[in-house]
């Protein structure tokens, strides 16, 4: 039996006359941005190749880290509800947004009508039930993104258009200074944004990182550089917990020679702690960064936010023994005959880090870091870009 997939019954290429509506729209537009998606995974040359002949910045979505690199100064990072300021900035602000491998999810528009409402907008996607599902485009095409860009490189080229868009870049410029990824800290205590930061400094941003779900997840996608596409391994809108330790163990076997990290919660890691076993008898190098703040972070940020900082079954150590660390992942480590090693203190992560990413085979790291942390920016669910949230954490009543 044979299963055809979207390869066989792809249309024919793009028309050229829906290619030169594009062109003639990004000639005519002010203020341009690009929306990036994990449909542009196996694009990452013709995008390279597209923004350096346009100057457009882009805004990736979640699947979307690496397309494009996270490190490049035309990249807005991630846009959505945990995006950057500047990113979402852009959208709203746009008068023509290209979207290439997306699907306009709720997690990135948000209110609906409200997301680039300025916008002209042009939709390229291979699967063609998303082609005007949620946002109606002015100008569709259903087909693979490459070969999408390929044409519209071939017509820029040729073209030679002169594009000019410093004075939006500048605007956006401005906004990366006034609204910068940050956090806050507290004494020796470690903030996990830091964390992550002191991992892409030590590995040049060049690991393969997985995560699970929750705040470590939107943290990793914040804080981490991603330069190529594959490097980025998350079940985003699956929202699968305990993702993370599976996907970096196949991530090691295809990739021997790489870095292969997985940045996981406490409450997402031990939904698949059993998989230590098969990365300890495989002797798999994979890295385990575990961000522990004793609790089901994400659902804490919704409970101090939104309802009160009631808490419903979030906090996971032992009730009994709040002082200790429970469950003790370094022991249930070195139980598999895991290395493992915890760190407290923010002026050991270095150290703690490095070692880790020194040990042949497989190590586990857990980070303690305090449960009040917030994921900031973040733009409430169903909000629009006015509604954005930059400050505040579990410290704080609301």
């Amino acid at each position: 039996m044979r299963l055809s997939g979207y390869l066989s019954r792809l249309p024919k290429p793009p028309a050229r006359n829906l290619i030169e509506q594009i062109v003639r729209l990004i000639s005519e537009s002010k203020r341009p941005v690009l929306y990036v998606g994990g449909g542009c995974s196996a694009s990452g040359d013709e995008l390279k190749k597209f923004v350096e002949l346009t100057g457009i910045p882009v805004a990736s979505t979640l699947m979307g880290l690496g397309c494009y690199p996270t490190d490049d100064e035309l990249s807005l990072k991630m846009l959505g509800m945990h995006g950057t300021v500047y990113a979402n900035y852009a959208v709203d602000k746009s008068d023509l947004l290209l979207a290439f491998g997306v699907r306009f999810d709720d997690r990135v528009t948000g209110k609906l009508e409200a997301f680039a409402s300025r916008a002209k907008i042009v939709h390229i996607d291979i699967d063609p039930a998303e082609i005007g599902k949620n946002k109606q485009p002015h100008v569709s095409i259903c087909a693979d993104i490459k070969p999408s860009l390929q044409e519209l490189n071939k017509i820029l080229d040729a073209d030679g258009l002169a594009l000019d868009f410093k004075e939006w870049r500048n605007e956006l410029d401005q906004q990366k200074v006034h609204f910068p990824l940050s956090y806050k800290s507290f004494g020796d205590a470690i903030p996990p944004q830091y964390a992550i930061q002191v991992l892409d400094e030590l590995t040049d941003g060049e690991a393969i990182i997985s995560t699970g779900v929750g705040q470590h997840q939107m943290w990793a996608a914040q804080y981490y550089s991603y330069k190529k596409p594959r490097r980025w391994l998350s079940s985003a809108g699956l929202g699968a917990m305990g993702f993370g330790l599976p996907a970096a163990a196949g991530a090691a076997v295809g990739n021997p020679g790489l870095t292969v990290v997985d940045i996981d919660g406490d409450g997402s890691f031990l939904m698949n702690i059993q998989e230590l076993a098969m990365i300890r008898i495989e002797n798999l190098p994979v890295k385990i960064m575990v961000l522990n703040n004793q609790h089901l972070g994400m659902v804490v940020q919704w409970e101090d936010r939104f309802y009160k900082a009631n808490r419903a079954h979030t906090y996971l150590g032992n009730p009994d023994y709040e002082d200790e660390i429970y469950p003790d992942y370094v022991t249930i480590s070195k139980g598999f005959n895991i290395p493992a090693a915890r760190v407290t203190k923010k002026a050991e992560v270095k150290e703690a880090i490095q070692r880790m990413l020194n040990t042949p085979g497989p190590y586990l790291l857990d980070v303690i870091v305090p449960h009040q942390e917030h994921v900031l920016p973040m733009i409430p669910s169903g909000g629009a870009f006015k509604d954005v949230i930059t400050d505040g954490d579990g410290r704080v009543s609301y």
